[in-house]
């Protein structure tokens, strides 16, 4: 039996994201106008709407749909907002904030999957987003500068080199997991400092994954 995608697009919504105290209306109308069955494994496809992980290749997951939409409600993006979608793998995540703000560099390593989220975008016909391909810290992006950067994977520590692609008044929104539970966080930065807060425990999966131990054999 086929799926109908729009009806469970809109259960997501009704079920996971509302019920998540999820109550900015531009961030669910974004993400309910999303089809996330086009960024998921082709065989998970049925499950896209589902309040799991799908694992994308690499080491790039795509969250469940309640936390990211908690951390973008937790960024307050205007329709002005120039946005950084840090770990944006098959372009899911800038879809959705392609309607929230101006503009989209959406931060990518794996080449590959650049490469299908630069498709999946031009298949939906978004013109407000573009595909960077570089190192997860901004590096590549050190002459840019943005109102709000997007973490889309939680990391260990508060990720300063990303700070530095803020501009003044400017936002970056991550799960940071420390040793402990994830817990969401701003950074807000205002004449040149930056100053975070924790606002809510979260889970995301890691932005990258954990290195491998070394094994020995005798």
């Amino acid at each position: 039996m086929a799926v109908d995608f729009a009806a469970a697009r809109l259960k997501m919504v009704d079920n996971q994201l509302r019920t998540s105290n999820v109550t900015d209306h531009r961030v669910l109308a974004a993400i309910g106008e999303v089809p996330r069955e086009l960024f998921v494994p082709a065989n998970r496809a049925a499950l896209a709407y589902a309040d799991v992980v799908h694992h994308l290749g690499g080491d790039r997951y795509l969250a469940a749909p309640a936390p990211f939409a908690k951390l973008l409600q937790l960024a307050e993006i205007t329709e002005a907002d120039r946005i950084l979608d840090v770990g944006a793998g098959t372009g899911y995540s800038t879809a959705v904030l392609s309607q929230l703000g101006s503009e989209v560099t959406a931060l990518e390593p794996d080449t590959a999957l650049a490469e299908r989220a630069e498709s999946n975008l031009r298949e939906l016909g978004v013109t407000n987003a573009t595909v960077a391909v570089g190192p997860l810290n901004g590096s590549s992006l050190l002459h840019s500068h943005f109102d709000v950067v997007v973490v889309e994977g939680e990391v260990r520590s508060e990720p300063t080199e990303l700070t530095y692609l803020l501009r003044d008044g400017g936002r970056l929104v991550v799960v940071i997991a420390g040793n402990g539970p994830g817990v969401a966080h701003v950074f807000v930065k205002s004449g040149g400092e930056v100053a975070g807060r924790s606002e809510f425990n979260a889970s995301l999966p890691p932005l990258t994954a954990p290195p491998r131990l070394e094994t020995f054999v005798f």
